[in-house]
């Protein structure tokens, strides 16, 4: 049986000489020697990010089993990262994305929702309900302004975002800099010729909706078996 993922350190930009973390089923040192498809997984954006990890690791090892490797990177500031969260920019993130493609091989990408934002746009895959950046920031400033009012402060959404685009602004926990607010405004996925995929269409809801970090197994059978048959359609053609 093929090992599952494991925590590995990789040559991030931005990053001290150690590297941040990723977890990968991709050995980089044999990796240039294979032929087998390597998925780089590109998890969601702030807190929905941490809600699909346990999903994410359970896709991992499903295509590990399938003899497909994988490697889900954490972007710079966010999980185990060296880096500072509120230094982060959307470029940065893309340049992040960009070298651990290049570093483990990838040959394929899998995004979550704003992930698509931040992926390698050259590379072929899946997008899982990808959103913009705009569809981003209205919920988190939406939440912002209903915890404000539940203080007894009324807070203008339109008035929070243009300081934001000015100094920064601290957001369902996070604290962003003006850089990250100001390109989240007009972001769109750019990923040109990747298969978009639907919750629907899978039969499944969405995991980065609950509450608390879950696995959801039935979810990532889904997007395993979607990725293998797809795969395979390349290979025959």
């Amino acid at each position: 049986m093929p090992e599952g993922p494991a925590s590995v350190r990789w040559p991030c930009p931005g990053a001290a000489t150690e590297g941040e973390w990723a977890l990968s089923s991709a050995d980089p040192a044999h990796r240039r020697h294979k032929s087998t498809p390597c998925v780089l997984i590109v998890p969601p954006l702030f807190d929905e990010m941490n809600r699909t990890r346990h999903m994410l690791a359970g896709v991992m090892r499903l295509l590990a089993q399938a003899g497909i490797d994988s490697v889900l990177p954490d972007l710079p500031g966010c999980g185990e990262s060296v880096q500072d969260f509120s230094a982060q920019s959307l470029n940065a993130w893309r340049a992040a994305m960009e070298a651990a493609a290049r570093h483990f091989a990838a040959s394929h990408v899998l995004t979550l929702r704003g992930g698509a934002l931040v992926a390698p746009p050259a590379l072929p895959g899946w997008e899982l309900e990808p959103c913009s950046g705009h569809a981003l920031l209205r919920t988190m400033l939406r939440a912002h302004t209903f915890a404000q009012r539940a203080t007894g402060r009324r807070v203008d959404s339109a008035a929070l975002l243009e300081q934001g685009r000015e100094t920064g602004l601290e957001l369902a926990g996070y604290r962003c800099g003006a850089a990250l607010i100001a390109g989240l405004c007009g972001a769109e996925p750019a990923g040109e010729g990747r298969r978009v995929l639907s919750l629907s269409d899978l039969g499944q809801s969405a995991p980065w909706l609950r509450a608390e970090p879950a696995p959801a197994p039935a979810l990532a059978q889904a997007l395993v078996a979607t990725i293998r048959a797809d795969l395979a359609r390349e290979d025959a053609a």
